[in-house]
Parts: C-alpha cells; structure tokens; sequence
C-alpha cells in the first residue's frame, strides 16, 4: 500500500503498510500518515481477463444445462454456449457479453 508521509508541509508518498510509516516517520516528531488509495489500473488486458473469468463461469454454469437431454429450452443453452465459446473471437469481445 502507498502511504502518504507529511512533515513541516513537505511530503512523500512510501510504500510500506501503515505500522512500518509509523515507526520509522513517527508522529511524536512531527509526521503525519495517510493512506493513499490508489485507482486500480484498468487496461485491455485487464478487461479480457475478467471477461474470460466470466465467459469461465457461465459455462461452467450451463454444462449440466447442456448435458442433459430433456432440459427446458435446451437448445437456447446450447445456442449460448457457443456465443460464449465463440466471443473471444468476435470484434465486440470483450466489450459486449452475449446473452441468453
């Protein structure tokens, strides 16, 4: 974690956790501690990841779905499951998921 370590209106971000800012910058000479939080950083490769871990679930979700015969509006399911297993490929992915 990023902590923020200010003395005389100077100051300077660490990375340390908090019980570390405090006892090498202590409070009783005059600093002051504050944690940053920082945006995660959200990037192409980061979006692909978490759709794939979703496209995971959902078919995983569906298998039994899919491997049982007499299933209500199984062939939905099975019309799904290829939009999932085909999505990676399409120019939309990962920005729109497919539906049932």
């Amino acid at each position: 974690m990023t902590i923020k370590v200010t003395k005389g209106g100077v100051s300077n971000n660490i990375v340390a956790d908090m019980d570390f800012a405090k006892a090498v910058y202590p409070t009783s000479e005059g600093y002051s501690h504050e944690l940053v939080i920082e945006d995660p950083v959200i990037n192409d490769a980061t979006k692909e990841a978490e759709a794939r871990n979703w496209r995971t679930q959902e078919l995983n979700a569906t298998d039994r779905i899919a491997q049982t015969p007499d299933w209500p509006n199984r062939d939905k399911y099975l019309t799904y499951r290829t939009k999932l297993r085909d999505w990676p490929s399409t120019s939309d992915f990962p920005d729109t998921k497919p539906t049932l």
